[in-house]
């Protein structure tokens, strides 16, 4: 059993910046995929960023060049550092993981089945 507890939300001015930090209690094993997840009100919940075991990350286009996910093997910490934020970013944002198997990352919630309860993220124009 894996528990994620996410950190860093806020409001922010549209062009801010912040950084979320999802703290896991351990790893889903020696492969894993870790990601980012956004959810809108009234909209499904959609895979921004995802990292595995050996470093490799995958972005959506909405947030690739602004958005970057990175992770403290020593503290067990994923971050999203987000920039130039817009409106149209603004969501409850989760982190999630999953044991890998062969297959890359994919940023399908369905894939997930460790979820942290969220962090709210407001972008103001």
């Amino acid at each position: 059993q894996v528990q994620l507890v996410e950190s860093g939300g806020g409001s922010v001015q549209s062009g801010g910046s912040l950084r979320l930090s999802c703290a896991a209690s351990g790893y889903p094993g020696s492969m894993y995929c870790f990601g980012w997840f956004l959810q809108a009100p009234g909209k499904e919940r959609e895979g921004v960023a995802t990292v595995d075991n050996r470093g490799r990350t995958s972005y959506s286009d909405s947030v690739s060049g602004r958005f970057s996910i990175s992770q403290d093997h020593a503290k067990n910490t994923l971050y999203l550092q987000m920039n130039s934020l817009k409106p149209e970013d603004t969501a409850m944002y989760y982190c999630a993981a999953r044991r890998r198997d062969w297959r890359l990352c994919g940023r399908s919630q369905s894939e997930y089945n460790y979820w942290g309860q969220g962090t709210q993220v407001s972008v103001s124009s």
